[in-house]
Parts: C-alpha cells; sequence; structure tokens
C-alpha cells in the first residue's frame, strides 16, 4: 500500500480545511452540493467526450494503483530468472517446459514459452518488445484520462462562479437569494481548482510512475530471457540485471 498517498491527500485537504478555520470561516461554507455537481458532473462529461471507451474503462480499472500499485518484485525477478538459467544451463531449453503452466506473471510465461519452442534471441526481443509498446501506451493513455480532468475542472470552475453571478444579477431585488449565489460562485471555483491540483493531477502523474516502473520490470525480463536465449553465463546475466535494482 502506498501511504504517501493517503498521507498526501490528508495533509493537502487538511491545510486547506485548516486555513479556513484559523481564518474564522466555517467548514460548511465550503460545502456546496451545487458547485460539486456543476463541476464534478462538467469534468466528467468532458473527459469523457475525448476520450475512447476501453481506455475510459482501463483508467477506472487503474486508479487503485494510487493507493495499492501492483506489486513487483524486482530481486525475486531476478532470482528466478537465474534459476531459469541455470535449468537451461545443465539440461537444454527444453528443461524449461515444465515451468512454463506454473509461472504466474503473463508476461514472463511468454518469454519462457518463447524460450522453450527454440525462438532466436533477437525474435524473441522483438515479440515481447511490442507487446511491452502496446501496454505502456495504453495504461499511460489511461493515466491521461486523468490528466485531462485536471486540466478540464479549473474551467468548469470558473463556468460555476459564472453561473452563481447571474444567479445573483438576477435577484438583486431579493437579498436573501444573494449570499447561496455567491457562495456557489466562489466555492465552484475552489472545487474546480482544488480537485485539479490535490487529486486529478497528482493521480495522472502517480498512475504515469506506475506504469513506467512496471515498464522498466518488463525490460528486465526481456534483458533476462534474451541473455538465456543468447547462451549466455548465469552470473553475468545476473550482474546485468542487477543494473535495474532501483
Amino acid at each position: 500500500m502506498d501511504f504517501l498517498t493517503i498521507l498526501g491527500l490528508l495533509i493537502g485537504l487538511g491545510a486547506i480545511v485548516g486555513g479556513n478555520l484559523l481564518e474564522g470561516g466555517h467548514t460548511d461554507s465550503l460545502v456546496q452540493l451545487t458547485a460539486l455537481f456543476i463541476v464534478g458532473g462538467g469534468t466528467l462529461g468532458a473527459v469523457m467526450v475525448q476520450t475512447p471507451v476501453p481506455v475510459f474503462i482501463r483508467s477506472l480499472k487503474m486508479v487503485g494503483w494510487v493507493i495499492v500499485p501492483p506489486k513487483v518484485n524486482q530481486n525475486e525477478a531476478i532470482e528466478k530468472i537465474i534459476s531459469w538459467s541455470n535449468i537451461a544451463r545443465k539440461e537444454g531449453l527444453l528443461g524449461l517446459e515444465s515451468l512454463v503452466d506454473a509461472e504466474s506473471d503473463p508476461f514472463a510465461k511468454k518469454g519462457l514459452q518463447l524460450l522453450v519452442d527454440g525462438a532466436e534471441p533477437e525474435a524473441i526481443r522483438s515479440i515481447l518488445e511490442v507487446e511491452i509498446d502496446v501496454k505502456e501506451y495504453f495504461d499511460n493513455q489511461a493515466a491521461k484520462v486523468y490528466e485531462g480532468m485536471g486540466g478540464y475542472s479549473p474551467t468548469i470552475g470558473i463556468i460555476g462562479a459564472v453561473m452563481g453571478l447571474i444567479h445573483v444579477m438576477n435577484n438583486l431585488a431579493d437579498p436573501s437569494k444573494l449570499g447561496p449565489g455567491i457562495a456557489v460562485a466562489f466555492v465552484a471555483t475552489i472545487y474546480g481548482v482544488g480537485l485539479a491540483n490535490l487529486i486529478f493531477l497528482p493521480v495522472a502523474s502517480k498512475l504515469k510512475s506506475v506504469v513506467h516502473d512496471l515498464t522498466q520490470f518488463r525490460e528486465m525480463v526481456i534483458e533476462g530471457v534474451v541473455s538465456i536465449a543468447e547462451g549466455e553465463n548465469p552470473r553475468n546475466i545476473e550482474v546485468k540485471l542487477q543494473g535495474y535494482l532501483n
């Protein structure tokens, strides 16, 4: 679990609410369902217009990575690849056949199967790199959904502010309606800017970071599998793969 994400959200929201209280404000003054409806609904609608359906669905599935990112154990993967190398060195590539079905990682399983099938090293690298490129592009596009939300929400917040001011102007003769209209105007702006800079843009950046880590992990797997196919010494493979460790 990524506790830094949770801590960051608590500190960010706490600073805003706490600052409001220190200035003598009231927490309920920041709660405006109308403003939230305008900003949230408008932002969601705008990003849905620009996003293909598969990418939008993928973005919803990925958002949990912000708190619970996919588990990637580089040290464990290196040990596994070295064990493959030792088996291949003693028994030949066909000795790895019994390990294919037991491999839980689909990407590593594919590389292992290519080894067993006797594919050439360059063919293995080419096939696996295509899969890496496609996965990385698709996941980055999904992360950009939240980047798009971060771009739209401040503007939608301004739209909400203008709507609130229009409501105020239409009710100048009725002082009782001026307060709610002005509140919606200013709170909508706060929601738009706050959601963008506290949630949407940080989420997009965190997801891109996770995608980069996954891509680097898969590149390490490729390097290990190709090295086995080339018949490199297990010790040399281990030294090479340790360069990927953070």
